[in-house]
C-alpha cells in the first residue's frame, strides 16, 4: 500500500476546501439581491408557443398601402449537452407554423403546416425547415453566446429571438441596470450598407413568486442620416419584457414590441410605419 505524505494530504484538503468555499460564495447571494444564472440539463427540450404580429404601412405620393402578417408557431430548444461549468449547447427547431398575410390590394393568404395544401408562393421552403435543427448555440451560465452556428439559412432575428438574454455578473437588487453593446448591419437592396452600433439596456424591475421581471430597451448609437437605411432598421430595434425563473434558471416568457415611423425614405412625400409585437410562452408539460 502506498503512503501519501501528510503534507500532500493537507494541501489537497486545503485546495478542496478553498474550491468549495468559492463555489458556496458564488451560489449564495447577499440578502436583498438575486444571482441570475441559467441552469440547463442535457436532454431537456424547451418548447414554447410564439405569436408574432406585424403591420407595415407605406405611403408614396399620397397613396398608402399596408401589409399585415400573423405568424403562430411552436418552437423547441433542445439541450444537446452541458459541460462541467454549466455551459450548454442548444439547438433550435420549429415544429409547426401557421402564417397569414393581408395586403390592402390583394386580400388575405393563409397557410398552415398542419394542413394538406401546398405552401403559397414565397413560402415554398417553409415545410422543409420544420422539425429540423436550424440554429446551434453554445451558451454560458450568464447568457453569453460563446458560439452561434446557422445550420440552415434563416432570416436575422427581428426581436432578440434567443432562449437567453445576457445576465449581470454579480448578484443584483431590484432596480439594477446593465447594458450590452450590439451591432446590426442594415442595407438597401442595390443601395448603401451600414453597420449600426446599438446598446441594449436591461433592468431588473421586480422579483415576485420566484419570477424576475426584466425590461429591455434599445438605443441606436450610430447616427443615421439616410432615411432609406433608417427604414430598414425599423424592425431590428425593439423594446420588451422578459420573465426569468430564478430557481429553474430559465426564461419563463417574453414580450417584445416596436412602433416606429420614418419619413422621406422614398422622397419628401413618403413615409413608412412598422408596428410589431411578439409574445412567447412555454408549453406546459
Amino acid at each position: 500500500m502506498s503512503h501519501v505524505p501528510a503534507s500532500v494530504s493537507r494541501r489537497a484538503a486545503f485546495v478542496w476546501l478553498a474550491a468549495a468555499a468559492v463555489g458556496a460564495a458564488e451560489s449564495v447571494a447577499p440578502p436583498g439581491t438575486y444571482r441570475l444564472r441559467y441552469r440547463f440539463t442535457a436532454g431537456d427540450e424547451l418548447a414554447s408557443r410564439v405569436a408574432h404580429r406585424a403591420l407595415t404601412e407605406t405611403t408614396m405620393n399620397g397613396i398608402t398601402q399596408s401589409v399585415e402578417t400573423m405568424t403562430d408557431s411552436t418552437k423547441t430548444w433542445k439541450v444537446v449537452g452541458v459541460d462541467a461549468s454549466g455551459t450548454a449547447t442548444l439547438e433550435q427547431s420549429v415544429d409547426d407554423v401557421t402564417m397569414t398575410s393581408r395586403t390592402s390590394d390583394r386580400g388575405e393568404v393563409r397557410w398552415s403546416s398542419g394542413g394538406t395544401a401546398e405552401p403559397p408562393p414565397g413560402y415554398e421552403g417553409v415545410r422543409q425547415s420544420l422539425g429540423v435543427p436550424l440554429v446551434r448555440l453554445v451558451v454560458a451560465t450568464d447568457g453569453r453566446v460563446l458560439e452561434r452556428r446557422e445550420l440552415r439559412p434563416c432570416p436575422a432575428a427581428a426581436s432578440g429571438d434567443l432562449v437567453v438574454i445576457p445576465l449581470p455578473d454579480e448578484p443584483v437588487a431590484v432596480g439594477h441596470e446593465w447594458t450590452i453593446p450590439d451591432e446590426v448591419v442594415v442595407e438597401v437592396p442595390g443601395g448603401p450598407r451600414k453597420a449600426v452600433r446599438t446598446r441594449l439596456r436591461y433592468r431588473l424591475d421586480q422579483v415576485r413568486d420566484g419570477l424576475a421581471t426584466i425590461t429591455v430597451d434599445t438605443t441606436v448609437l450610430t447616427p443615421i442620416d439616410d432615411p432609406r437605411l433608417e427604414a430598414r432598421l425599423l424592425e431590428r430595434i425593439w423594446n420588451g419584457e422578459v420573465r426569468f425563473d430564478v430557481e429553474t434558471g430559465r426564461v419563463a416568457s417574453r414580450r417584445t414590441a416596436v412602433d416606429r415611423r420614418v419619413v422621406g425614405f422614398g422622397g419628401p412625400q413618403s413615409s413608412v410605419r412598422y408596428k410589431a409585437s411578439l409574445e412567447e410562452r412555454p408549453l406546459l408539460e
